[in-house]
């Protein structure tokens, strides 16, 4: 007589509720590989399961027992990503999965908070890289006008989930500065970035947020609903080395905001010529701000 499977542990009708149950009721419906791993060490232990019962068991009766279901998500240049999820997830949620303390920054936060009355196509999702000391050259006009001859750098990391473009960003360590537990469309919970952290961020990286038109935009609908003096605070504790306070200053003053509230950045120090953004062409100088933007902007 062949033996009993060993997910025969698992048949029984008080483990099965609980396992519905502990999964309904958590405060994620997305799920990693290594999640799972940990509800099987869990229920291993409440229930004192044999070892025989692998991880891969588990998770097979898990699919064949509850609502959990397994997804791939599609990236373009890269293997697909097994995630496993709980009812029907926004893609915000799926989105916040790829990484750990993973968060929506740039257009997507830009949307979140009603900055704008686009519909958005790609959500971005920040995964921030680890601490790095900051570069003791000094910035020199040279190196600013090389860096910024040149396109914006965009990640190549972007993945589909029904139809809806994901696209992970790999930003500079801020130890979450700036992010908060929002609630999105449909009621989810979601981390992401605050509307000053946003708008820092959209005018450091405007091909994230659909370039610097949509990045003017989001400034004027953010007049009634954040704070400058909490902003310049953040950006001041993100350290940037480029002087992105000549950019954001000349985004408030464009945008209509009072000048209480942006000539505090022009006080931040306007000591060599800058950029609005990567690449432009066709350029014209504002010197209030010594900086460079597109003709007619």
């Amino acid at each position: 007589m062949s033996p009993a499977p060993v997910h025969i542990h698992l048949e029984r009708p008080d483990i099965t509720r609980y396992l519905r149950d502990y999964l309904a009721n958590s405060s994620r419906r997305v799920f990693t590989t290594a999640d799972i791993k940990s509800i099987h060490k869990r229920t291993c232990e409440r229930w004192d399961l044999p070892s025989t019962v692998t991880t891969s068991q588990f998770t097979q009766f898990l699919i064949n027992k509850t609502e959990l279901q397994p997804v791939y998500l599609q990236p373009e240049e890269h293997p697909s990503v097994l995630r496993y999820v709980w009812g029907e997830p926004s893609p915000y949620e799926v989105a916040l999965s790829l990484r750990p303390k993973a968060y929506l920054s740039h257009g997507t936060a830009v949307f979140l908070h009603a900055l704008t009355e686009q519909m958005p196509t790609t959500i971005y999702v920040n995964h921030e890289q680890t601490a790095k000391s900051r570069p003791r050259m000094p910035l020199t006009q040279e190196r600013v006008d090389f860096a910024f001859s040149r396109p914006q750098r965009q990640s190549r990391y972007i993945l589909t989930y029904k139809k809806q473009r994901i696209v992970l960003l790999s930003g500079k360590y801020t130890n979450r500065i700036g992010v908060a537990i929002i609630q999105g469309p449909a009621g989810e919970t979601l981390d992401a970035t605050t509307p000053e952290r946003t708008l820092i961020d959209i005018a450091v990286r405007p091909a994230y947020a659909g370039g610097i038109y949509q990045v003017l935009r989001a400034f004027k609908s953010a007049i009634d609903k954040i704070s400058p003096d909490l902003l310049i605070k953040m950006l001041k504790e993100l350290d940037y080395v480029y002087p992105y306070h000549q950019v954001i200053g000349f985004y408030m003053e464009r945008a209509g905001y009072p000048a209480s509230s942006f000539e505090k950045l022009r006080d931040l120090g306007l000591t060599l010529n800058f950029y609005l953004a990567h690449g432009l062409r066709n350029i014209v100088y504002e010197p209030g701000w010594r900086l460079f933007h597109p003709k007619g902007f």
